[in-house]
């Protein structure tokens, strides 16, 4: 018994080895994400020549693919790389002049007093903070070693900005493009289509949430596209919204720490750089693939004892429809 064991832990860690310098003889983070938004440029270009289109199920309306290569798209691309906010001049004509820390506000938002002052007030607390902990400690000895500090802490920042210009322009482009829209369409009509028993079709709606996923990082934009297909089509089968909402959130968490989209993706390849010079997407990948799969696996088993038990989701919310 033990050697099975050990077996296994052998296969599995070989297994994550070879997805870490697999992942790892990619390009660099930032020229992997350089590289996928030169192929969103192409696919889109192939997908507006194919036709490619589906139907919003939220507005009726037919979704087409952009063609990123024609010159309005160039010129909206263009814009995006120039201008880091595309309203950043009329926010400044805004501001009032005569105060440096009011916080700046989005056009038609409510500023509020509590607000004012609140990027100088957060500045003197944690700086407070860190020069007493770095005075305790004896890191800081001087007025210069609290000025290296800062330094120190802004290199890690702008690596950081380095690479999230890169995958803030593919995240950008594959959006603008439709790809991941149409993707989502799709794949919804495919799965209604299927008549499968109650759990099977859960687990596979899990399968498929997971896997969209890894190309669109809005939970939120991503249920906007779902919802009006599964949740009636789950109703007239019997299951309860509750139960579509519930299924779609197992799958749509256990793969955002190793999605692409994920907002923080980036931020936590150059965490990970920091610790180690090596480090890449592979090495994210790998070391968090074990915890995706263990959470994928517990979420569906505990979905299936949930649903053979026939607890309520929640206060009046069970898993099947009654039509009431």
């Amino acid at each position: 018994m033990s050697g099975i064991t050990a077996g296994n832990k052998k296969g599995k860690g070989r297994f994550l080895m070879f997805v870490e310098r697999a992942g790892n003889a990619l390009p660099h983070p930032a020229s992997l994400f350089g590289l996928l938004a030169l192929v969103v440029l192409l696919v889109s270009w192939i997908g507006s020549l194919m036709g490619w289109t589906a139907v919003h199920p939220a507005t009726g309306q037919p979704v087409e693919v952009d063609n990123l290569v024609s010159v309005e798209c160039l010129h909206r691309i263009l814009l995006g790389i120039i201008r880091i906010y595309p309203r950043s001049e009329a926010i400044l004509e805004r501001m009032p002049t005569n105060t440096i820390t009011k916080v700046s506000m989005r056009p038609g938002a409510r500023s509020t007093r509590s607000l004012t002052g609140f990027i100088a007030v957060l500045f003197l607390i944690t700086t407070t903070v860190g020069i007493a902990y770095g005075v305790v400690t004896k890191k800081f000895r001087s007025d210069g070693d609290v000025i290296k500090g800062m330094t120190d802490s802004f290199k890690t920042l702008v690596s950081f900005l380095v690479l999230v210009f890169f995958a803030a322009q593919f995240v950008a482009w594959f959006r603008w493009s439709n790809l991941g829209l149409i993707l989502a369409i799709d794949g919804a009509n495919w799965l209604q289509g299927i008549n499968m028993p109650m759990i099977p079709l859960m687990v596979l709606f899990i399968l498929f949430s997971a896997f969209l996923n890894m190309f669109m990082g809005s939970a939120s934009a991503k249920w906007a596209i779902l919802a009006p297909v599964f949740v009636p089509m789950f109703m007239l089968m019997g299951y309860s919204p509750e139960l579509s909402q519930a299924v779609y959130r197992i799958g749509d968490s256990v793969t955002n720490i190793i999605s692409p989209m994920m907002s923080f993706f980036a931020l936590i390849i150059v965490y990970f750089e920091k610790y180690d010079k090596q480090a890449g997407i592979g090495t994210l990948i790998s070391t968090m693939l074990p915890y995706s799969i263990s959470f994928f696996v517990v979420w569906i088993v505990l979905l299936i004892v949930w649903i053979l038990t026939g607890l309520p989701l929640g206060p009046g919310s069970g898993i099947f429809y009654n039509g009431i």
